[in-house]
């Protein structure tokens, strides 16, 4: 009813309030303007910076400013603005609110903070606006979905790909609709082979494998003990690295380990971590790390060292406090692009290799190393050497991983890993993509597009054909005839309608299902290839669309005297509520994709009327092809399903038309050819014929509907074998 994207819609009753908007208060322009002077960057109505400001000072009411309060705590908390909306119902002081929710807890939180903030403004009493942002931040970090998997959604949406959270707090997301889905989680997706993440995990394993490929890697082995690590050490030759052996995340790494006392130290923690240790060749450079998508390097970052310079006067701790933490780019949050520093085993290590503790007081200027290899925050995509580039893709290849964050240690990563010594060390599933899309230093990099663009080729959006069928008569019965001629033409399909659930010819729910939750349970079935779903005017006003949009929207008719919609404010009293009563059947038509299709009834004036708002093509349908609409429809030469002497006939403009078969032949029609059921048959003829199946199967499918049907192939053999007799043309 409101946006394409999903809303929540509260109705507020404003009371005595509504005798009273901004400008009647006094005070209360200045007290919201200094408790949220962020206020000033919503345009409003004036479409200008400052416009919602002027609008409070002019005089508005507290159902707008609701709306904009909460959309504006939303953004503070970390999520987008968007859409907002506010329209007053019939009754006085009783408004309709519309706000973009990108999560319903979220959003329902900030509405009623909303709320209380106004309340606060209004009475001239006290309330702390940080504690509210602080407490719906918290909530946005733990319910809506993470910066690596938002930016993965995005570019989906960029690519107009529907996507669906499938955990309400977690970051498992399909991307598509039935058989054209994907799924995703964080940087992991339904191509990352179990397998190869298991590799990845076993880094001998991993070493092994790549080292048969010709990829540079560190010499090592696994170690039995740390007496055995020493022995190793001193075969590879100090100084070496320890760590575990399917561990993660640098938890339980030592690096450059040159003594005997070190190893044991780094042996005893890191066989804590996993379930074994390697030792390995320390390798001199910088640690960088290399995301490869698709067998392609999309980007790259290096680490670098952590380090303090004391003031003769602070500890260690905190001086890590001070001078590395404050940093506003560090933080415990996904949002943070570098962590925070702690003291960890091999900090502790280093800082004893420089006679130090976390409570030792440096001398002033002097210099301390905290960690060799701290985040990866510095962008060196453009940086990275040809041949390294093939390198780490081949690593990626060799292991099985679409997606895989490869470190590798190098001086100097715009040369050549052979000319410096460099190596490969690990190679990871499921790696962090938050380092590339907000590097401490350097320029973004689009990895959630690269991922998208790696799931669907150029020519795919993830979309099978969805129909959608309003209307107040018929729309079951049309739905239900659309999903046969799809089940004919030999496609996979699923029914949500007011009697159930069907899948193919199965009927798996016999309980109500022209439901958002009866739509939503197909788009999630991967065996499906279309869909078709009713769409009730209670279910778009209570409830809103299962899809984003459709590839064909059918509106049968509108009849006012016959629905009751005044639980949801619409009447049928004419003027602006009988403008909200075909708003709510618009819908179905606002939802239609460019490439898609609006099948409309041109014997309903209110219904035909609809065709100017559809993005799609519009078919129209008509018993009676000389109804005003349908005739200027064919006239400016655009497709129309009609009856033509007793057949029913497709034709585009007033050319010759293809005549499916006789009225008499279709069982749903019988003998009494009622004219509404006449026209539910030629809605689902037109929905056939903008999803593209044959006339043939079109005819086959309106004269078998409802009948005991032969078996699926059988039944597509006599579609394919049978003479054409139904459909000739004229």
């Amino acid at each position: 009813m409101w946006t394409y994207r999903p809303v929540l819609e509260a109705w507020v009753d404003l009371g005595e309030l509504e005798d009273f908007p901004s400008n009647k208060i006094p005070g209360f322009y200045e007290r919201l303007s200094a408790w949220l002077p962020s206020l000033v960057e919503h345009r409003c109505s004036y479409e200008e910076r400052g416009g919602f400001l002027r609008r409070i000072e002019e005089g508005t009411w507290a159902g707008h400013i609701l709306e904009h309060i909460t959309l504006e705590l939303q953004n503070l908390a970390g999520l987008p603005g968007g859409f907002g909306k506010t329209r007053e119902t019939s009754e006085r002081g009783v408004y309709k609110v519309a706000v973009r929710a990108w999560h319903e807890e979220v959003t329902r939180e900030a509405l009623y903070k909303a709320r209380d903030l106004i309340m606060a403004a209004i009475n001239d009493t006290p309330y702390d606006v940080a504690a509210a942002v602080e407490e719906l931040g918290d909530m946005v970090d733990s319910k809506c979905l993470g910066p690596s998997t938002a930016s993965i959604v995005d570019a989906a949406d960029d690519r107009d790909i529907p996507t669906i959270r499938l955990l309400e707090d977690g970051n498992l997301v399909q991307i598509g609709y039935g058989a054209a889905m994907r799924r995703i989680w964080t940087a992991e997706t339904d191509r990352t082979s179990a397998i190869a993440e298991t590799i990845s995990r076993d880094k001998d394993l991993t070493k092994s494998l790549l080292e048969s490929c010709g990829v540079p890697i560190p010499e090592g082995r696994e170690v039995s003990s740390a007496e055995d690590a020493w022995e190793a050490a001193e075969d590879i030759g100090l100084p070496v690295c320890i760590k575990p052996v399917d561990g993660n995340h640098g938890r339980g790494v030592f690096i450059d380990v040159k003594t005997k006392e070190e190893i044991e130290k780094a042996y005893k923690i890191a066989v804590e971590e996993g379930s074994g240790v390697l030792v390995e060749r320390s390798i001199p450079g910088t640690e960088h790390r290399m995301l490869v998508i698709g067998g392609k390097l999309v980007a790259a970052n290096r680490g670098d060292m952590v380090m303090v310079t004391g003031d003769g006067k602070s500890t260690v701790t905190e001086l890590i406090a001070s001078q590395v933490n404050s940093d506003p780019r560090r933080g415990p949050t996904e949002l943070h692009p570098l962590s925070n520093i702690r003291i960890d085993s091999a900090a502790r290590m280093e800082l004893e290799r420089q006679n130090l503790t976390a409570d030792s007081v440096p001398a002033k200027d002097r210099e301390v190393l905290i960690q060799r290899n701290a985040n990866h925050a510095f962008d060196v995509t453009d940086e990275v050497h040809p041949e390294t580039a093939a390198l780490v893709s081949l690593a990626a290849r060799v292991i099985g991983l679409d997606i895989a964050g490869i470190d590798l240690v190098a001086e100097d990563i715009s040369k050549p890993l052979s000319a410096q010594g460099g190596a490969i060390v690990e190679v990871n599933a499921g790696p962090s993509l938050l380092m590339h899309l907000k590097p401490g230093i350097g320029k973004p990099r689009p990895v959630g597009k690269a991922i998208v663009d790696n799931l669907f080729a150029p020519n795919e959006n993830g979309r099978i054909p969805v129909v959608g069928v309003t209307g107040t008569h018929g729309k079951t019965t049309v739905a239900k005839l659309v999903t046969h001629l799809i089940y004919v033409s030999g496609k996979r399909v699923g029914l949500a309608c007011s009697d159930g659930v069907h899948l193919d010819r199965r009927h798996v729910q016999k309980t109500d299902a022209a439901t958002w939750i009866g739509g939503h349970r197909l788009l999630l079935n991967r065996a499906l290839q279309a869909a078709v779903i009713e769409n009730g005017a209670r279910t778009i006003l209570g409830e809103g669309l299962a899809y984003d949009r459709c590839q064909v929207g059918i509106v049968t008719n509108i009849d006012i005297a016959a629905e009751n919609l005044s639980r949801w404010d619409v009447h049928p009293s004419g003027g602006e509520y009988f403008t909200t009563y075909r708003n709510t059947y618009r819908t179905q038509v606002d939802v239609v994709l460019n490439s898609g299709y609006a099948v409309l009834n041109a014997c309903d004036e209110v219904v035909a009327d609809l065709a100017e708002i559809s993005d799609g093509e519009v078919i129209l349908f008509a018993a009676d092809a000389a109804c005003p609409a349908m005739a200027a429809h064919l006239a400016a030469g655009k497709r129309g399903v009609i009856v033509r002497d007793g057949r029913i006939a497709i034709t585009t403009g007033n050319d010759e038309a293809w005549l499916i078969c006789r009225l008499g032949d279709v069982p749903l029609i019988g003998k009494k050819k009622d004219p509404a059921t006449i026209a539910n048959v030629l809605a689902a003829v037109a929905a056939g014929w903008a999803l593209g199946i044959t006339f043939d199967a079109i005819s086959t499918g309106i004269k078998t509907f409802g009948l005991d049907l032969p078996s699926h192939n059988t039944l597509l053999a006599q579609v394919v074998k049978k003479p054409r007799k139904a459909a000739v043309k004229n």
